[in-house]
This record gives C-alpha cells, structure tokens and sequence, in this order.
C-alpha cells in the first residue's frame, strides 16, 4: 500500500507542467455524495449547457444555449411531475452563463445522487448527426477530444481560468490525458447512466444512438456522484437541427432521459433493498398504467434478452398465463405514447392496462378511483 508520502511526489512531478498540483488533494480525497448502500436516489442536478454570453455550438438557425435550457426544463418537468421522491434541481433556469465549476459545485453542495449535463454537438460535416453520451475517461478517438474540447471553450468566458483549472490547456491532448486519471469515483454507474439514456434515445425517440463515449469533461470533472454529459445532436445537420428546434424533438428527447433516470432510479434502489414508501396516512397509493405486450403459458426467466429494447419490463400473473407489461407511468397518455413505440417494434398487440397498488383494475374502476379522491 502507498504511504502518503510516497503519492504526493509522484503527482507533483506527474503534473508539474500544466500546474494541477494544487488540485490533487482534492481527488485524493473526494468527498462522496452519492447515495450508498441501502439509500435513494431523492436528487438529481440537471444542467443545461452554456448561456448567457457562451452561445455554444451554433446551427443556421440556432444555438445550443437555448435548446438545451428547454430541453433541461422539459425534463425536469417530467421527473418532478412522475417522481415525487426526486427532488430537481438546476443549474440554470434561464439565460445566464454560470462557470463550469460552479456548476459541479452547486451538484456537489446540494449532495445530488446524480448530474446531467444536456449539450447539442457539431460538426464541419453537415451529414452528422445522432446523440451520444458522455462520463469522464481517457478519449479513444479524435472525435471524442473534439466533442470535449469544444465543451471545455466555456472556460474562456470565465475570468481566472488559467489559475481555476490549474493551466489547464484546452488545445492540448495532454491535458485531457491527465485530467482522465481523476474519473469519477462512480464510473460505473455513470456508464449504466449513459448507456440507459442512448437506449431511450434509440428506442423512445427513434433518434440515431451513437453510443457512451469517454473524454475529459470540466463540467464533470469534479462532481462526486454518477454524471453524464448528453450530446442531443448535431446542430450542423439541418434536418436534425429541425428536429432539436421543434416542441416535438425537445420534448421527445426530455422524456428519453426521464425514462433513463427512471429505470436507472428503479434498478438502484432495487439492488440496494430500498423499500418502496409506504404512505402514513395508509391511503392507496396511486395509479399506475403500463403497457401489456406479450403472454406466455410459462415464466420466461431472461426478460432483458428475449425483449431487447423495450424498457422496465414485468409481468403479472392472470389463470394459465403470464402477462408481459414496459413502463411504469403516472398517466394514461404517457402510457399511449409507449405503447405505440411497442407497436412500432411488431408488438402489434400492445395495449393500456392500469394497476392499483399493484393489481390489475379496469378503467371503469380507475374512473371510479379517480372520482372518490377528487371528492
């Protein structure tokens, strides 16, 4: 095991040159946030790329700034509407430029179990075009250094950045190479986080997923709980500038990750052995609609890989079958929407059911239910 002493001189000579020294405590020694064994997922910090006097990347008829405020708030709308245990915060809510590190800071402080950070991308092909999602890590490709040299640019909106990022060079790969070493304590997570996301993406919004990627983000570099930076496409591309410009596309894109979260929330408090909460007031609990897409006379043990791509499934039981269920919405008209997207995998049966603390009603009786608490 190192002794302390021995760690110190090694950073020191490792960094030298581009001044980080200053900063090694501080990845020694992170303070964790995240939320641990046994606990919840009960705040999320979204971020919405750029502002104020940081356009970003920039299309024929936009900017990133403004896409992906509204896209932050849409999917903040969502979370806040469809998980009431999730506290939202955001770094921005309007158009106001806020440092990177400010941005971590504020996650960091208000002890977030996680940190999406929304982007648009570019490109000198104007034939490119697709999302991709981001954790901190060493690029593989130039590419990947691009997409994060261009996000890192905000720093030079900011004043003392040479002093803030320790001289950090945004035009030099060894900077990126050297910040790699400091990855999230959470890198795992942050990949399960990502990769949820450009499924969603892929299977909710029929948008091209072009995959989890590494590379070294500021905006990520000092969070301490699972983050991910989300490029939404390419403002480049005019047909997917379009799409990232209409209500349509914002709002299809805000629920793909709200979907993501979702089941990334749902699968760690699983894992974890978090209860669901339980009312005091003893009260039902409320609706819950779902999507039935397929029933087998027997079990079927490896849901993930005999239904790829369809997301949250389960099954309840009813006589002799077992009945296949995706999503777990709030809504009847979320509901729709996935089951069209279910129709549209040759699920051609796909249709809404409803629960009710867990068991299948009919929608009369929903109605009914509805009707008593309004009352």
């Amino acid at each position: 095991m190192l002794m302390l002493a021995n760690i110190v001189p090694f950073f020191k000579c490792r960094f030298r040159k581009i001044g980080l020294f200053i900063f090694v405590f501080s990845f020694l020694f992170p303070t964790v946030s995240l939320a641990q064994k046994g606990s919840k997922i009960s705040t999320i910090v979204i971020d919405a790329g750029h502002g104020g006097k940081d356009p970003g990347a920039s299309g024929k008829h936009s900017h990133e700034k403004d896409i992906t405020l509204k896209v932050a708030l849409k999917l903040g709308h969502y979370i806040s509407e469809n998980l009431k245990d999730v506290k939202v915060i955001y770094t921005r809510k309007t158009d106001v430029f806020i440092p990177l590190y400010k941005r971590a800071e504020i996650a960091n402080d208000h002890h977030a179990d996680v940190f999406i950070s929304i982007h648009c991308n570019s490109n000198p092909s104007t034939r490119a075009y697709g999302a991709e999602s981001y954790v901190i890590g060493l690029y593989k490709t130039k590419d990947n250094l691009m997409v994060a040299q261009k996000e890192n640019e905000a720093i030079m909106y900011e004043d003392n950045a040479k002093e803030r990022y320790g001289g950090f060079d945004l035009n030099s790969p060894q900077s990126y190479i050297n910040l790699s070493l400091f990855q999230n304590l959470h890198l795992k997570q942050s990949l399960q986080l990502a990769h949820d996301i450009e499924s969603e993406f892929k299977s909710y919004a029929h948008r091209k997923a072009r995959g989890v990627y590494q590379a070294g983000f500021l905006v990520l570099w000092q969070t301490t709980m699972p983050s991910v930076l989300v490029e939404l496409g390419f403002l480049t591309n005019p047909k997917e500038e379009a799409y990232l410009l209409s209500n349509k596309g914002q709002s299809q894109l805000a629920y793909s990750i709200y979907l993501a979260f979702k089941k990334f929330k749902t699968n760690f408090e699983r894992e974890n052995n978090v209860k669901p909460a339980v009312q005091s007031s003893g009260a039902p609990q409320k609706l819950e609609y779902r999507v039935q897409f397929y029933a087998s006379s027997s079990e079927i043990r490896n849901t993930g890989k005999r239904f790829k791509g369809v997301a949250e499934v389960s099954y309840y039981k009813s006589a002799r079958y077992f009945k296949y269920t995706a999503g777990h919405f709030s809504t009847v008209s979320e509901a729709v929407k996935y089951r069209n997207v279910l129709r549209g995998k040759g699920y051609k049966d796909a249709f809404v059911v409803v629960f009710l603390n867990g068991k299948r009603i009919s929608f009369t009786e929903a109605r009914k239910f509805q009707s008593q608490k309004q009352h």
